[in-house]
């Protein structure tokens, strides 16, 4: 049987021409391929990111892997004619493979369906459809194979009876899944999820994969990051080419059989000297981690021979072996001239290296600088899917060399901004601010130095939407703000119509998850900053209607904007972010930040600060928010000056804990909520934080329950990712070390962060850096270290969750036989770190809870969720319990539990 498809696949190349070079008796066919023969079933209804909540109507008949191609039958579904829709056949494009290499490209559609009817009335969202398709993969010959599977646009699939979730959903092509395969025939079913947000809303819904399998021997690997080199290095600068930054790294991916662990670096001879960040890195087979080292003493380029590259050694060993090896890297640095944009690499807080592109000001722009001057900083924001390091961005501003500013375009840490350029990817933008003084120093600037608490924030596309993010979260920072063919919010932009149905407890929750995104609710904030929005009025990608929303709800809130419609013009053209309205705006803003002298604090117009998570939301005029009173749900405060009295009216509406700036000091009274507060300031530049207990504000401390939750703790499950330092990632049980694994890559994959793989808890605990993420089954997870009532247990059985809901309400959720039982959610470190608890039942429920680890923005996963098999068909409608945790870590009142 096998021999029949292997000569069958064969001979299906006999329509492409073999390489004139080759002869019959050259020949060697390749011993790992793909056949051509595919069978799909679909499409089904999805909506917006939904895929993480499973929502696969197939799961109902045991999934897409217990199922048997038959024509004849027949499977609900909302989007096909009759309701109904039957198993189809595709014939892959397999071109000819080498004998290390093959692919696969799927061109995936469902002419039958009538999507203009469905576009008309529901919009965008009805493009976004569902399906499996099933191929094969063939291995030749007597021997297993070690492979690399790369899975551009794809999030699940199974290879035999292997289930793999996270893929590659924004064709990164960064972390493939290895796997061996032994001879024979193997089944790969892939989820096939079509989503506007990556892939478009075009005019016909199709879906193109391309599939990649590639053979790989064992031992470890330098991972190539840019299409030039292996190494993320700083560009050379000037005449005497000095390197930017000493911040450098590799990414390794170790497909050896046993563990990996770094013992040293070298660099070339005689031309500096290199040390790792870290004292210890290891790797499990199969994992890819990014290696952060530090250059020191490197020469102008001039004064060593090989100008054009530079080797890195990297010294390991290997587990059960006595000796180093060594891996050389290879480098060559881009030499740009003084003063030109150039990339500047730093240490984002989760412990990568990361790199952002900079324009220093020009010497034209310098000259009239006072002594002692700084300089605002003009923050660019790029676009999805947009590679900052490349000439198009850092030639996007040259139409205007001598801004009094400093040019800077950070990466977010990935082509898609990490996570929409927030939690990940705003941290790596405050980061890129913070490397600028040190950039300074490096080089002993001259001119003026900068100001990193002034922005004037500007951004593309979904740059146009951190834009948005900026200014609302982050109002101190700004002077001035432009979104560039931005939309409003991710809910906004496709709607979550076509989601499954769900109880509206549950919605609710999801909705109140995604609060910090939806920016329509917090443009309170942007009052007294000057916006200009800029959108091309043919754009097909992000319509124009977002920016015409937002200029429409800015005005409502109380602050303003202009707004220009170029028309014509679609999402992206040349010189879209130097246009006449957008130059007029840069130099105008930027020439008054410069000139500005401030004005006393109790000069400033009434104001407000609108915030949905306290944990991402800066001050406005020096007014904090520390804690919420109800989590997932807005809080306001509202802020009046009398300026006869110099009474300082505070308002406020689902606060907990707030702090006041240190002018406060200078109000003849302070009257918050009509209590009239005896606020003293211990230092004149200290601030004072008053806190809510039994409606009576306080502004001495209030004895608690430990431990209360306070800044990166605060927020969603997301909220993981603001972990400073790499991540922990621990196995409580031998048995989830494959799924720890991909955790691991998942990270990795769709923020570039590192992770270490460790079986000891108490190490992970006491390291004082990084966030833990834990997966247990079972008994076996440890009780939480600093809160021993913590309000989520398992059972001493390890076959239920216990939940002591509001009001100290007891719930005890079973295992129920066949539909096992799963849950994931946050528990308290000290130093504000998380531990992320990722629990089930069993093996298979631990896959479940496994699915809510962060990968793409939008999924709207509250601080806890207990789950079942259920969500798996049900999606949100299958889910438990979900909701939040308090401020002193108990259940809020906006849970839902079943």
């Amino acid at each position: 049987m096998l021999l029949g498809r292997v000569v069958q696949h064969l001979l299906s190349y006999s329509s492409h021409s073999l390489p004139a070079t080759e002869s019959n008796d050259a020949l060697q066919f390749p011993t790992v391929s793909f056949l051509t023969s595919w069978q799909v079933l679909g499409p089904f209804q999805i909506g917006t990111r939904e895929a993480i909540w499973g929502a696969d109507p197939l799961e109902q008949h045991g999934g897409f892997r217990a199922l048997e191609y038959n024509n004849a039958t027949t499977f609900r579904s909302s989007l096909a004619a009759n309701g109904t829709i039957r198993w189809s056949n595709l014939t892959a494009k397999v071109p000819v493979p080498d004998i290390f290499h093959t692919t696969a490209e799927l061109n995936v559609s469902f002419p039958d369906i009538d999507w203009k009817a469905l576009r008309d009335v529901y919009g965008w969202a009805a493009y976004q459809w569902q399906a499996w398709a099933r191929g094969q993969i063939v291995v030749q010959g007597d021997e297993t194979e070690y492979v690399a599977l790369y899975t551009p646009q794809i999030l699940e699939f199974w290879v035999d009876d292997v289930h793999y979730f996270g893929g590659d959903f924004y064709d990164y092509k960064r972390v493939p899944i290895t796997i061996r395969l032994a001879p024979g025939i193997h089944l790969l079913d892939v989820r096939l999820v079509r989503d506007i947000r990556s892939m478009g809303g075009v005019s016909h819904p199709d879906m193109q994969i391309n599939l990649d399998l590639r053979k790989i021997s064992p031992g470890l690997k330098a991972i190539t990051q840019t299409e030039t080199s292996t190494v993320l290095l700083s560009d050379f600068i000037g005449e005497g080419a000095s390197l930017a930054s000493p911040y450098a790294s590799v990414v390794l991916r170790n497909d050896g059989h046993q563990d990996v662990e770094m013992t040293g670096i070298h660099i070339n001879p005689n031309i500096g000297r290199v040390e790792l960040l870290s004292s210890r890195i290891r790797l499990v087979p199969g994992q890819t981690r990014p290696v952060a080292f530090r250059i020191k003493c490197i020469p102008p380029s001039g004064q060593y021979p090989s100008q054009k590259r530079i080797n890195i050694d990297f010294q390991y060993r290997v587990q059960g072996h006595d000796e180093d090896t060594t891996l050389v890297v290879s480098a060559e640095p881009r030499i740009v001239p003084a003063g030109k944009a150039h990339k500047v690499t730093f240490m984002h807080p989760g412990g990568v290296v990361s790199y952002a592109i900079l324009r220093p000001p020009s010497r034209k722009a310098i000259q009239p600088a006072r002594t002692n001057q700084t300089f605002p900083i003009l923050l660019n924001l790029h676009g999805a899917g947009v590679d900052v390091d490349s000439d198009v961005v850092r030639e996007v501003m040259d139409p205007l060399p001598d801004l009094q500013a400093w040019v800077l375009f950070p990466t977010g840490g990935t082509n898609w901004s990490g996570d929409d350029w927030h939690s990940w990817g705003f941290a790596d933008v405050e980061a890129a601010v913070a490397m600028i003084e040190d950039r300074i120093e490096r080089f002993d600037w001259k001119g003026p130095g900068v100001d990193e608490n002034k922005w004037l924030v500007a951004g593309h596309s979904n740059g146009g939407q951190g834009t948005w993010y900026a200014l609302t979260h982050r109002p101190d920072k700004i002077f001035a703000a432009a979104p560039i063919s931005g939309y409003s919010s991710i809910q906004n932009y496709v709607p979550y119509t076509f989601s499954h149905v769900a109880d509206p407890g549950r919605t609710a929750i999801k909705e109140a998850a995604l609060l910090s995104y939806k920016h329509e609710l917090l443009l309170s904030n942007a009052k007294g900053i000057p916006v200009l929005q800029q959108h091309g009025g043919a754009d097909d990608n992000v319509p124009a209607y977002h920016s015409r929303l937002m200029s429409q709800l800015i005005q409502e809130a109380g602050a303003d904007s202009q707004y220009f419609e170029v028309p014509g013009e679609g999402h992206y053209w040349d010189g879209v972010y130097t246009t006449e309205a957008l130059t007029d705006f840069y130099e105008r803003q930027i020439s008054l930040e410069v000139a500005s002298v401030k004005g006393t604090p109790l000069n400033l117009r009434d104001f407000s600060l609108v915030v949905a998570n306290p944990g991402d939301t800066g001050s406005k005029h020096g007014v904090e928010v520390l804690q919420l009173a109800t989590p997932g749900q807005l809080a306001r405060i509202d802020v009046a000056f009398d300026p006869l009295t110099l009474a300082c009216i505070v308002r406020t509406t689902n606060l907990r804990m707030f702090r006041l700036p240190p002018y406060f000091r200078d109000c003849s009274f302070v009257q918050v909520d009509n209590q009239k507060m005896p606020i003293s300031f211990e230092q004149s530049d200290a601030s004072s934080t008053l806190t809510k207990q039994s409606e009576k504000w306080e502004t001495t401390p209030l004895k608690t329950h430990p431990p209360t939750r306070l800044g990166h703790q605060l927020g969603p499950l997301d909220s993981i990712l603001h972990t400073n330092g790499p991540f922990h990632i621990i196995p409580h049980t031998p048995q989830a070390s494959p799924l720890a694994l991909q955790i691991s890559r998942n990270l990795h994959q769709y923020f570039s962060a590192d992770t270490s793989l460790t079986t000891t808890y108490a190490t992970a605990l006491h390291n004082t850096t990084g966030n833990i993420i834990s997966l247990a089954t079972g008994a076996s997870l440890p009780p939480c270290p600093i809160y021993k009532d913590f309000p989520i247990q398992i059972r001493a059985g390890g076959d239920a969750v216990f939940i002591r809901g509001p009001n100290n309400i007891p719930t005890l959720i079973p295992n129920i036989a066949g539909l096992g039982l799963a849950a994931v959610f946050l528990r308290p470190l000290p130093d504000e770190r998380l531990e992320l608890v990722v629990w089930g039942a069993d093996l298979e429920s631990l896959a479940l809870a496994a699915r809510f680890v962060p990968t793409m923005t939008g999924t709207g996963v509250p601080d806890f969720v207990v789950l079942n098999r259920e969500v798996l068909w049900k999606g949100l409608e299958g889910v438990l319990a979900m909701g939040f945790f308090d401020s002193q870590w108990d259940v809020s009142g906006k849970a839902f539990i079943a």
